[in-house]
């Protein structure tokens, strides 16, 4: 038994590590991005963010993501994927996640004055342990999963977050194929 719940605990404490090793995303096309425009969106952002003068990329993700779980709540209904909607609706699906974590990343971006990266919400597949779990669903909702790029316009570094999986395992950083 305290097997069980050394193990338990270490994948729990792991996870993040352990997803990164066992599941892979790949881009199959991009989604719509937007601009906040919106004064609920902008003031939503801008008062959930502190006034630091600087921030490293990591960090600045970090926010958006915590600020994204906050906002949304998972739905499997239609839903508006417009960030500027969502800010009122507060309920959507993987694509509504992405989009308003990719919004927010960029809106941060101009205040911590991170100009070279560039957040985009994705379509994508997931791979666990190299094969593609979408193959194993008939329902149109599985076909694919959402998730975001951010890319550095410059030197083109590139790192992934899934929002959605954000909001329910605290899993921040996702690994790309």
């Amino acid at each position: 038994m305290i097997v069980i719940v050394v193990l338990t605990g270490l994948c729990f404490l792991f996870r993040g590590w352990l997803y990164r090793h066992l599941v892979k995303y790949q881009s199959i096309g991009l989604r719509a991005n937007y601009l906040a425009h919106t004064h609920n969106l902008i003031v939503y952002i801008d008062t959930n963010t502190g006034h630091e003068p600087r921030l490293d990329i990591k960090a600045v993700i970090k926010i958006a993501l915590s600020l994204t779980s906050k906002q949304l709540n998972f739905t499997t209904g239609n839903n508006a994927n417009d960030p500027n909607i969502l800010i009122d609706t507060k309920t959507a699906n993987c694509i509504g996640y992405a989009a308003f974590c990719a919004t927010t990343c960029n809106c941060l971006f101009k205040k911590y004055e991170l100009f070279d990266w560039e957040a985009k919400p994705q379509i994508g597949q997931l791979y666990l342990m190299g094969t593609n779990v979408h193959q194993f669903f008939s329902s149109p909702f599985f076909k694919d999963h959402d998730f975001v790029l951010i890319v550095n316009k410059t030197t083109g570094e590139t790192l992934a977050v899934d929002p959605t999986l954000n909001d329910y395992l605290y899993i921040d950083f996702v690994a790309i194929k």
